[in-house]
C-alpha cells in the first residue's frame, strides 16, 4: 500500500532527531499530539483512513500500512531516530511493525503490548523499550490508593520516585537532623512548600507538615518510609 501524505512537513528532509508514531489510537495519539504541542518533531502513520480524516490538520500525518516494509520505506522511516509502536492491540500488526522497523536499524523502538507474552515477543525482536499502559497504570494506582503516596514513578529495576507528604518525624526538621537516608535508605531529593518553587533538597533542607516532599529509592524501602505516621 503506498504512503499517502497527509497535511503535515514533507517527509523528503532528514529527520535525525524525528520520533515516528505508529497507530493513532488512544495511546499513539496522546503521544503524537503531546509530541507535537512540545515542538518536537513529529509523524505519525495511521492505516485507518477514518482516523486519518479524525487526525488531519491535529499533527503531520501519512496515511500507510506499516506492516508492508516498502511502505516504511516510501515513507522515510530509517531517517528517524526514534519509532513508537502504538498498535498493540492487534498482536500480528504490532510483531510485523516492529520487525521491520528493526529491520531498518531504528536506533530507539518503543513499543505498546497488551500483555506480558506481547511484552515478550516484542523484546525478543528487537524493541528497546515495550511499555503495557494498562498494567503499569494499574500499578501506579494501587501504590497511591494504598497509602500516603500522592505520586509513583518506578523507573527501573525497582528504583521509584514518590511524590508524599513528610512524615510527622521529619516535621520541623532538616534533613540532617531527620536522618532519612540512613535511617531509612531513602532519599529526600526535593520539597515543595506552598506557594513556592520546588527546591531541590540538601542537608540543611528544613521540612514542615504543609511540605510535599519527593522522595527516591527502592520501591520496598518508600513504602516503608511513608507508612511512617
Amino acid at each position: 500500500m503506498d504512503a499517502r501524505l497527509r497535511p503535515g512537513p514533507s517527509t523528503s528532509s532528514k529527520k535525525d532527531a524525528g520520533v515516528l508514531v505508529i497507530g493513532l489510537g488512544r495511546f499513539g495519539s496522546a503521544i503524537a499530539s503531546t509530541l507535537e504541542r512540545l515542538g518536537q518533531d513529529v509523524l505519525a502513520v495511521e492505516k485507518s483512513p477514518e482516523i486519518v480524516a479524525q487526525w488531519a490538520g491535529r499533527v503531520p500525518l501519512v496515511e500507510a500500512d506499516c506492516t508492508n516494509p516498502d511502505a516504511l520505506e516510501q515513507l522515510g522511516a530509517r531517517d528517524f531516530s526514534v519509532a513508537v509502536v502504538g498498535v498493540g492491540s492487534y498482536l500480528e500488526a504490532s510483531v510485523l511493525i516492529t520487525g521491520n522497523l528493526v529491520d531498518i536499524g531504528i536506533p530507539q523502538i518503543w513499543a505498546k503490548a497488551t500483555s506480558p507474552e506481547h511484552s515478550r515477543i516484542l523484546q525478543r525482536i528487537g524493541a528497546h523499550h515495550v511499555i503495557l499502559p494498562e498494567s503499569d497504570a494499574g500499578s501506579r494506582v494501587a501504590h497511591l490508593v494504598s497509602g500516603k503516596l500522592l505520586d509513583y514513578i518506578e523507573v527501573e529495576d525497582g528504583f521509584t520516585i514518590v511524590k508524599m507528604r513528610p512524615p510527622k518525624e521529619t516535621q520541623g526538621f532538616t534533613l540532617a537532623q531527620s536522618k532519612v537516608r540512613s535511617r531509612y535508605g531513602v532519599t529526600v531529593i526535593g520539597v515543595k512548600s506552598p506557594g513556592a518553587e520546588f527546591q531541590y533538597a540538601t542537608p540543611e533542607t528544613r521540612v514542615s507538615g504543609t511540605d510535599i516532599i519527593v522522595v527516591s529509592g527502592h520501591a520496598d524501602l518508600l513504602e516503608r518510609f511513608a507508612a511512617r505516621p
